[in-house]
């Protein structure tokens, strides 16, 4: 029979039970403070990023509410800026005085008229209706002091004159302070009464087209014209080309006829008090006196002389129609806009 194996009797043998074995304990614990050693690293290691991140993340969140604040802050302030404007605009009364009363009503035409100016047909129209409409209003006077300008607008307000008195039955008086020729004469002429200053100007019926030429210049420096259109005659008029007298022609049977649709107005608004003379229509302008005896005008008088004489309503009225301070801001600020807009538009080809 074999005799068991007596380990106890071997110096060098190893325990059977490895729990029993101090350097396979060892070797455990070695392993494990190595893994958690690697752990401690990793979170050394990336644990610092994601904490960067987190609070770059938080920062921009920070950075978007702020923005988005102030850009309802600006939302609101311009928002209450355009409330006060429309406000002004609301509460802009003709005069402080009560215009139920009787009293004379005043529309100023001064400067050149045209349009986007005060004197512009919109702006004239608007307060002439007004005054009219006013059952306080006895009579209305147009107050002008005017070089002239724009057919178009003259001629809008002269119809729209007449077309106020025959619906209120209102007379309606001109005065005239320094100046009131061509467009504005032609304005005049639509008045029941045309009252100037003996020393104001007063006529200039005519119609007149300006412009320059530079052909011969360009010549002499030796300058090319270089102009491409579509169509033979649109270029008439450019001053850097030369003018066909088809061209002078046609300019001028244009203003020829634009002269007798001004004469015509005269003849209508002025009646037999016209005396008509060979440069009644010549484009000539006479003092105040010399349009009266001439019958360009009535008499001599002031806007208080026709109030108090002629009116019977010495209280003046002003219904004249003017940009207040939130208009013209307004407009500023379209016009900022509308440049930055033609800016951007410049290198696009336009139709002219």
């Amino acid at each position: 029979m074999t005799e068991p194996l007596d380990t106890g009797s071997l110096p060098n043998a190893l325990p059977v039970n490895s729990e029993e074995n101090p350097a396979q304990t060892q070797a455990g614990q070695a392993q494990d403070a190595t893994k958690n050693n690697a752990k401690g690293s990793f979170h050394e290691t990336y644990g610092w990023e994601r904490s960067t991140l987190e609070k770059l993340a938080f920062a921009t969140l920070h950075e978007q509410r702020l923005a988005r604040r102030w850009r309802t802050f600006i939302r609101m302030v311009w928002l209450l800026f355009f409330i006060v404007l429309a406000w002004f605009g609301l509460h802009q009364s003709v005069s402080n005085q009560d215009v139920s009363k009787s009293h004379t009503a005043v529309v100023e035409i001064k400067g050149e008229i045209a349009s986007n100016t005060e004197a512009s047909a919109e702006l004239i129209v608007s307060s002439l209706r007004l005054a009219f409409k006013d059952t306080g209003s006895k009579a209305v006077v147009l107050l002008i002091n005017s070089p002239g300008g724009s057919p178009v607008q003259a001629g809008i307000m002269n119809d729209e004159i007449k077309r106020l008195k025959h619906l209120y039955k209102k007379p309606i008086y001109a005065v005239v302070e320094e100046s009131c020729a061509s467009a504005a004469y032609y304005v005049a002429v639509a008045a029941d009464k045309i009252f100037v200053n003996k020393a104001s100007i007063v006529g200039s019926i005519g119609v007149l087209m300006d412009g320059f030429g530079f052909t011969g210049l360009m010549e002499k420096l030796g300058v090319e014209r270089r102009l491409m259109t579509a169509g033979e005659n649109k270029g008439f008029l450019d001053p850097f080309s030369p003018q066909s007298e088809i061209q002078r022609a046609f300019a001028q049977s244009l203003l020829n006829q634009i002269h007798q649709q001004f004469i015509q107005v005269v003849k209508s608004g002025r009646g037999a008090r016209l005396k008509e003379t060979p440069e009644t229509f010549s484009g000539l302008f006479w003092s105040g006196q010399q349009a009266i005896e001439s019958g360009l005008a009535d008499q001599l008088g002031s806007v208080d002389f026709v109030a108090r004489e002629v009116v019977k309503a010495e209280v003046i009225i002003d219904y004249t129609r003017r940009d207040n301070m939130a208009e013209r801001l307004v407009k500023r600020f379209g016009m900022a806009m509308g440049s930055g807009a033609a800016q951007s538009l410049k290198t696009w080809a336009a139709w002219r």
